[in-house]
């Protein structure tokens, strides 16, 4: 049923696996690949016609990640794909950048290319397995295409390059580059660096691009088994009359144009000569009027090109290295957190730094998971920015790439979460446009965000090189305006520190360049980058110190996980309450690290102040501030340190007698108190009369010491059963003075007022008991004396008498 052709090869250690004829097989090229456990479907749907009018090549790539090749359910509210996301963009972008240059000229018909990622494993990230499967299906599916390109990716560890680095790997190394290339020549760079030379860059492009041949190779392996016939391309009309006819009559005024280095004025003589030109073919068909617009594009081409080639003269009269004037300011904008208004040239971004807490971190759902990221950067390309009307809304595909490649060239010089707890975005709005918007936004967003007191290593600058080629002659021009984009071979973005390299972004308009090209346009960047450093420093060299005014203070300390539980509370009552009261964000992570933020000092404190009451522990002896809680008729409890309650009982009040709590006290009060005991239950004895209400010092005790009670203090207290000395209740001899006390079960003497004798037995002591103040022993419970008078004894019990058999032991006096 299936005719299945396959193709594998060692990788970079693992097996890739190109298979056709199984899957998809009414696209024209359907290709499924697979390295490791990582599975990616192309399938490639090319237009037999082109559609009338057509004159631009409707190439459309999309890439998608199905949340069940990792074995995941989306998250939300709807539980299918939906949009693409950021990631699917950048990586649509990135197979369609290497591909786009190789459909020859002329080409008009549409073709789709859809890539699917099928199954995941985590560590074979599927962004460059799309490219060779994307690569793959275009080369079997017979439509005009100039491949095969591979792709890989190169990570930088311990000083060796890693060729396809797991996720992991390429986090903890010092680079993250993908290039894709065909066996000639490099078609496409994208990278994020830690601050590396030209040298090891260089050399990792080189690296990549011998694994690129690699995978080329493998598909030119399976096109020799599978591709289809190529299609026959109608014969291109021989338009060299016509270029001839424009050149005679608008080629002067072109040139003309190009010596105008003011923008706008140059725009209106193009567009003057333009309008000239098809004037002349006004006349002609559609199809001839089509081409030749063409023409004219080409022939502006050749007259910019060929000045820069002959004598080095660029469209406004720079040199090939020389940049365009700078002007930088910062604190541009008020109540921002940071700010920076960055203009070179024609070229101009105000870019804004907002300072949040983690709670504003941007939450992102894809194959490995949720993850949460803390700098985000976005990029905002408005109409306004090159003088045209047009689409104004959500951003496109190029405002999302060229945002993502600001970011990563700051990225790598961020501090930091511990040295700079801040979720940190970075807004740049693009107000004028003529080459290299993205480099201005690095600039920029770099000095808005040391103008916003973000700890950066080092300031970042970026710099756009454009390529003009023909034959082996090449010059590479620093600081490109929008037209030398437009009409050169090359858009290469370098950015970096005086240190090194961060980001470098190549894309291509010819079937690749050198590595002699490569290296020139690396050596010119560096100089380049270094001037614009220069010119930012004037406005600002160093990050400020103290942050904004009006951005969040975040404050972080580490607690015992243990207490994280009283932090929070039961259903988080205590960390409700604690912002609630204190008006400060507090955030707690499971490993007890407390982040608590306010652009209120004050608010910190008192929620750090609360925080740190409620994990602490009491010291005795420490003076503490509270607040009375609660009165009651024998004290006030206080509430100290946060969350913990200690009694003042009303004896600590003052150094006076306080007859009546609350003429002393009233609740919420606030007190300051001394720590005296802390029992093993753990609760908390203060005082308040031994510390200064007003400045918190503690005072020398000056209370006298405690009269003796009437009759004499109390001795020690005797054993309870047999004990042999009286007890006395006034002050004389037995009892309590001195004396221990005498055991219940045998008696003594009785008590007279003061003196008490030993106690006799309960039930059969030899005494009465004199309840006024002259007494004898005690006599028994039951009968003898009323009130004030002699207590009757207890009935003597003879040798012959005995206790009932149930008496306990005590009263039988058996206990022995």
């Amino acid at each position: 049923m299936f005719d299945t052709k396959t193709v594998s090869a060692q990788w970079g250690g693992k097996t890739l696996t190109l298979e056709t004829g199984r899957v998809a097989r009414q696209a024209n090229g359907a290709v499924l690949a697979t390295l490791g456990e990582t599975v990616v479907l192309c399938a490639v749907t090319a237009a037999r016609t082109v559609k009338e009018g057509q004159d631009f090549f409707p190439l459309t790539v999309h890439y998608q990640e199905k949340f069940s090749a990792s074995g995941r359910i989306p998250g939300g509210f709807f539980k299918r794909e939906r949009g693409a996301t950021e990631k699917e963009t950048l990586t649509s972008r990135l197979i369609d950048r290497p591909i786009r240059p190789l459909f020859p000229e002329g080409f008009y018909n549409e073709i789709n290319v859809i890539c699917q990622v099928l199954s995941y494993d985590g560590e074979n990230e599927p962004d460059v397995l799309a490219m060779v499967a994307a690569s793959a299906a275009l080369t079997i599916s017979g439509v005009p295409f100039m491949g095969p390109i591979g792709a890989a990716r190169v990570g930088y560890v311990d000083g060796a390059y890693i060729l396809n680095p797991t996720l992991e790997e390429a986090k903890a190394g010092d680079l993250d580059l993908v290039v894709a290339a065909t066996g000639q020549a490099v078609m496409m760079v994208e990278s994020e660096a830690k601050e590396l030379s030209e040298e090891i860059m260089l050399g990792a492009v080189q690296f990549a691009h011998k694994a690129c041949r690699e995978a080329a190779n493998l598909i030119i392996d399976l096109a020799e088994k599978a591709a289809k016939d190529p299609w026959e391309m109608a014969e291109q009309a021989d338009l060299s009359t016509a270029k001839d006819k424009l050149k005679k009559l608008i080629g002067k005024d072109i040139a003309a144009a190009y010596k105008v280095t003011d923008k706008s004025k140059r725009s209106d003589l193009l567009n003057a000569a333009r309008a000239k030109g098809k004037t002349a073919f006004a006349d002609a068909s559609p199809q001839d009027q089509m081409a030749a617009g063409k023409l004219m594009k080409k022939l502006e081409a050749e007259i910019v090109r060929g000045a820069i080639l002959k004598d080095g003269t660029r469209i406004d009269g720079r040199t090939t290295t020389q940049i365009r004037p700078i002007e930088a300011m910062v604190h541009f904008l008020p109540r921002t957190h940071g700010s920076a208004l960055f203009t070179r040239g024609e070229t101009q971004s105000i870019c804004t730094t907002t300072l949040g807490t983690r709670d504003a971190e941007q939450m992102i759902d894809g194959l490995n998971g949720l993850s949460y990221e803390n700098f985000m950067l976005h990029y905002n390309f408005p109409p306004y920015s090159v003088g045209e009307v047009g689409r104004f809304g959500a951003p496109g595909r190029r405002e999302v790439g060229h945002g993502k490649l600001a970011w990563r060239a700051l990225h790598p010089v961020l501090p930091t979460k511990e040295e700079f707890p801040y979720t940190i975005r970075v807004l740049s709005d693009i107000t004028e446009s003529n080459g290299s918007s993205s480099m201005a936004t690095v600039c920029g967003g770099s000095l808005s965000m040391m103008d916003a007191g973000v700890p950066l290593k080092r300031p970042v600058s970026g710099i756009a090189m454009g390529l003009i080629l023909e034959g082996k002659n090449f010059a590479v021009l620093s600081d490109i305006l929008g037209d030398e984009d437009h009409l050169g071979d090359m858009d290469f973005k370098v950015a970096g520190t005086s240190e090194g390299i961060t980001t470098m972004q190549m894309d291509i308009k010819i079937a690749g360049i050198t590595e002699e090209i490569m290296g020139k346009a690396l050596a010119q960047a560096k100089e380049g980058r270094a001037h614009i450093l220069g010119e930012m420093a004037k406005a600002l060299d160093h990050t400020r110190e103290e942050l904004s005014a009006h951005a969040p203070r975040i404050e972080s300390f580490q607690i015992d996980k243990s207490k994280i539980r009283e932090v929070i509370g039961t259903g988080g009552k205590v960390i409700r309450e604690i912002v609630a009261q204190t008006g400060a964000k507090v955030d707690i992570d499971d490993e007890g690290v407390i982040k608590v933020s306010s652009s209120d000092p004050a608010q910190i404190e008192a929620a750090i102040k609360w925080i740190k009451g409620l994990v602490e522990e009491a010291e005795v002896g420490k003076v503490y501030d509270g607040k009375v809680v609660n009165l009651v008729d024998f004290g006030a409890f206080v509430n100290f340190m946060g969350g913990k309650d200690g009694l003042v009982h009303v004896s600590e009040i003052k150094n006076e007698r306080v007859e009546k709590v609350s003429d002393a006290l009233t609740e919420g009060q606030e007190v300051k108190v001394k720590v005296l005991e802390i029992d093993p239950r753990g609760k908390v004895r203060l005082s308040m009369r031994v510390v200064d209400q007003t400045t918190g010092e503690e005072l020398e005790d000056t209370r006298p010491a405690r009269e003796p009670r009437e009759g004499g203090d109390r001795g020690p207290r005797g054993p309870r059963r047999d004990g042999d000395g009286g007890r006395d209740a006034g002050g004389n001899g037995g009892g309590r003075d001195g004396g221990g006390r005498g055991p219940r079960g045998e008696g003594g003497a009785g008590r007279d007022g003061g003196d008490r004798g030993s106690r006799g037995p309960r039930r059969d002591g030899d005494g009465g008991r004199d309840a006024g103040g002259n007494g004898g022993g005690r006599g028994p419970r039951r009968d003898g004396g009323g009130q004030g008078g002699e207590r009757a004894p207890r009935a003597e019990r003879t040798e012959g008498d005995k206790a009932p058999e149930f008496a306990p032991a005590f009263l039988t006096g058996d206990r022995d």
